[in-house]
């Protein structure tokens, strides 16, 4: 077991130190080492140890004793930390820094619990908006008592802990005098009242679960992970306080041949080499109806093209994105005979391939 420091040199004072020096650098060190302001490993067991210096030496028959026989000398006086009590040194602290008083208000309006959840659109949704039905389960009133807890007829009466005032006061003595404590009360919690005659259906919560079907508008444009607030959706508050919000997360479905890229859209057109070669006029669909494309000749595998305004509406302002088209050539798998003719025809007409710029 590690050998005390000396109580003088734990609150960083000389020997000579008067009663005001001590209880002055006593201040400083606790409010540093307390619990309450410092989460740091060892400032616990720092702030016993300043704690116990000051009981000794703050006293000045234990601090005559301690100055004769230094550590020897406590079984006369140095029970240490133990013998002087946690509670006790909170209290101390409290007399320093908190005006010798503590006060606790009685439990005000608590709001509501938000509520989360998620559902699934199509992209075309997304863009176009919709209107969703949402089945949820969330806390609200008892419909039978309206909140209060009590059967109806009936009224909470006072409670005899607190007389009503939800807190209760305890008087202790510290070495620097009596010191109030005034904290919640611990029977009615604070709320003054006790309900004697409970509700039968919510047994005196006041409160009960509900579900509950909510029609939600979901605007054009949204993305996916997107979330909406409804306000006033989510679990009754406590109290008289106000509900909470429920946020609903969005997440976009695959589509079967489009990809969303921010507000444009992407689609791959297939298309064989005679359209590429020669060109074309297809018709490509898009989230607002199939449009006509003309493929020039000579258009190569991966070429894109820019259909303006065919993407998704911008979520805020105006307008919307475009569709960005890439051709894909197709290579045909198998071949006829008179097929694999033309083909052997064109290939010893073209020549080996060249590279393009």
């Amino acid at each position: 077991m590690a050998a005390k420091r000396d109580y003088y040199e734990v609150l960083g004072i000389n020997k000579n130190a008067t009663e005001g020096q001590i209880k002055e650098a006593f201040r400083k060190l606790a409010f540093k080492y307390h619990p309450d302001h410092n989460q740091d490993d060892g400032a616990e067991e720092k702030f016993k140890e300043i704690n116990e210096a000051y009981e000794v030496l703050s006293d000045p028959e234990k601090r005559a004793t301690y100055d004769r026989f230094g550590h020897s000398g406590e079984g006369f006086f140095g029970h240490g930390f133990e013998g002087f009590g946690f509670e006790g040194v909170g209290s101390i602290f409290d007399a320093f820094f908190g005006g010798g008083t503590a006060t606790a208000t009685r439990q005000a309006p608590e709001r509501g619990a938000d509520l989360h959840r998620s559902t699934s659109i199509t992209l075309e949704e997304a863009a176009f908006g919709v209107e969703k039905e949402l089945n949820i389960l969330r806390t609200e009133y008892c419909s039978v008592c309206q909140g209060t807890g009590s059967r109806p007829g009936s009224k909470p009466s006072r409670c005899p802990n607190c007389n009503g005032s939800g807190q209760v006061r305890r008087v202790q003595q510290s070495i620097f005098g009596r010191f109030t404590n005034i904290a919640t009360c611990p029977q009615c919690h604070g709320e003054g009242r006790i309900i004697t005659e409970p509700c039968h259906q919510c047994r005196g919560t006041g409160k009960q679960k509900c579900q509950r079907s909510i029609m939600v508008k979901i605007p054009a444009g949204v993305d996916d992970g997107s979330r909406i607030r409804l306000s006033g959706e989510g679990d009754a508050g406590a109290r008289g306080g106000s509900p909470g919000n429920l946020y609903l997360n969005l997440s976009i479905e695959e589509h079967e041949f489009f990809q969303r890229d921010g507000d444009n859209i992407l689609y791959e057109l297939p298309v064989n080499f005679a359209q590429a070669a020669l060109g074309a006029e297809v018709e490509v669909p898009t989230l607002w109806g199939n449009v006509k494309l003309k493929i020039p000749a000579g258009s190569q595998a991966g070429q894109v093209f820019q259909l303006k305004n065919k993407g998704v509406p911008h979520l805020r302002g105006r307008g919307q994105g475009d569709q960005l088209v890439q051709l894909v050539v197709v290579t045909p798998e198998s071949l006829t005979k008179k097929q694999r003719q033309l083909f052997e025809e064109l290939a010893k007409d073209l020549g080996p391939a060249r590279k393009t710029k």
